[in-house]
């Protein structure tokens, strides 16, 4: 299943992009748009063979004029500026600290065909379907669960998982600074309308022409008093307004590689007062009702 005519990929990054010989076979078929954060005079090298556009700040600034501010700056949200420029209906974004995962037979976990499968296939956000993806091959509706539901909805996000390096906060990190993710769980679900979830940026697809304009990553990196939230804020934001729709969000399947943990002593500086502003700003997309 290939979608190479209607999906970008979307990476943000400040360092050679070495990571995508290992992701060659998936990748080469697919247009890519790398968006270069931090020093725009330094030089990112791209293997050769892969069809893609490199955006640097002085491109944002050039693009988007007086309101390049909107775009964080020396924080991987920049890659939302990829969302924007790209022409395509599906994005898949991905950190390029992350790489191909191995399934439990030992074999490539095809990252980007199994969010196409979940973003093709329906979801089921009004009644939770116990066997989990009743769409995938080998599974099915449970037996009381309403033959009027079973059409699904529509599917505008595909929210992928890590093994190895788990996407911990910092006082996690600090507390379980060994502690890996060595668990496959083959499993796909539809979130329930109405629960919010954390979501992770670096192995993520979505649908732009259903949920588009709401995946912005919020306003990070350098002047911001808060950082590492830009994903979740657009996860809150981008799930309500899901909800509000009638359209679904999917989590489980697919794993990447995620290679290399982040400092934890620099990832609380950045976090600490998202801590504190987390408990308040979730109660408020709880009780949000759009209209």
């Amino acid at each position: 299943m290939a979608l190479a005519d209607q999906l970008d990929i979307v990476i943000p990054t400040i360092r050679n992009l070495d990571f995508l010989e290992q992701w060659r076979p998936f990748f080469e078929p697919y247009h890519l748009i790398i968006v270069q954060d931090g020093d725009p005079t330094k030089n990112i090298k791209v293997p050769a063979g892969f069809d893609y556009e490199l955006y640097n700040r002085n491109d944002i600034e050039r693009m988007n004029g007086e309101r390049a501010w909107c775009i964080s700056y020396k924080d991987s949200a920049c890659r939302c500026f990829g969302f924007m420029v790209s022409k395509k209906r599906y994005i898949y974004t991905i950190d390029d600290d992350c790489f191909v995962a191995k399934n439990p037979s030992n074999e490539d976990i095809n990252a980007l065909e199994q969010h196409i499968k979940n973003l093709l296939s329906p979801a089921t956000p009004y009644i939770f379907n116990t066997l989990y993806d009743p769409y995938r091959e080998g599974a099915d509706f449970v037996r009381g669960y309403p033959f009027s539901l079973r059409e699904g909805v529509p599917t505008a996000i595909s929210h992928g998982l890590w093994l190895n390096i788990p996407d911990y906060d910092a006082p996690t990190q600090m507390v379980k600074p060994l502690e890996r993710n060595t668990r496959y769980v083959d499993a796909v679900m539809t979130i329930p309308k109405g629960t919010l979830y954390p979501m992770c940026g670096m192995n993520l697809a979505f649908d732009r022409a259903l949920i588009g304009p709401a995946m912005y990553f919020g306003l990070m990196g350098e002047g911001q008093p808060i950082g590492r939230y830009d994903d979740m804020w657009a996860g809150w934001c981008s799930k309500v307004i899901c909800d509000h729709l009638g359209l679904g969000v999917k989590t489980g399947l697919p794993y990447i590689y995620h290679s290399k943990a982040s400092n934890p002593f620099t990832n609380l500086r950045k976090e600490y007062k998202g801590i504190f502003w987390q408990e308040e700003i979730i109660p408020f997309f709880q009780q949000l009702q759009l209209r």
